[in-house]
């Protein structure tokens, strides 16, 4: 089954390297997905698959951790319903 991928994230906050290491693993491992970025809002990371929202930065306040998402685009692949994802995993704070 095809899989279109959009990423929205929030370029002045220095998300695109998140978005560079996310859609780096995902064609690592699932070459055949269409993965693609839109700039967003003030702390925006959220993901789309297939035009349905899995992970939202803006709820969770972190940034997913990549099985999770790897995990989500495996069923879409089968065909399987997708889940959102609760899970997320801190954003690096310097003190």
């Amino acid at each position: 089954m095809a899989v279109n991928i959009i990423v929205e994230y929030c370029e002045p906050c220095g998300f695109k390297s998140h978005y560079e290491e996310l859609a780096s693993a995902v064609l690592e491992e699932f070459p055949d997905v269409c993965i693609d970025s839109r700039p967003g809002g003030t702390g925006a990371f959220e993901i789309e698959i297939n035009g349905k929202l899995v992970f939202s930065k803006l709820e969770l306040g972190g940034f997913p951790y990549e099985k999770d998402l790897i995990e989500v685009i495996r069923r879409a692949i089968k065909g399987e319903p997708v889940e959102k994802i609760t899970n997320s995993r801190a954003p690096c704070v310097i003190l």
